[in-house]
Parts: structure tokens; sequence; C-alpha cells
């Protein structure tokens, strides 16, 4: 049996001071939580992109 994994997902942002786009992993219930910084500037002022997702199973289709 594989040990049970926390779910970590990947998030877009884009910061509005530098213009720059990053993203971030973080825990699904953590991320209202989660204080995000720009990587590039430092500022606060980022808003989350609307992106795909993959999911992996251990079934196979």
């Amino acid at each position: 049996m594989l040990p049970r994994r926390n779910p970590m997902s990947h998030y877009a942002f884009h910061c509005a001071v530098c213009n720059k786009e990053f993203t971030q992993s973080h825990h699904i219930s953590d991320i209202d939580k989660a204080e995000i910084k720009c990587p590039a500037c430092g500022s606060k002022n980022v808003h989350q992109l609307v992106s795909a997702f993959s999911a992996v199973t251990s079934k196979k289709s």
C-alpha cells in the first residue's frame, strides 16, 4: 500500500505592480489562508489566474 500524500496544487498568479506571472504550490485547504507575495518584487498586490489542472490517479483507464 502506498503512503497517503497531502494534495499540493499549483496556483498561477499575476502581480499588478511588476506585471509578472508566477506559480506557487499550496495545499488545497491552505490557499485561502496563504499570504501570497510576488517573488520578483515582493508585492502582495497579486491576483490568482485561472489555470488548467490535471489529476493523477492509480487506476488505469
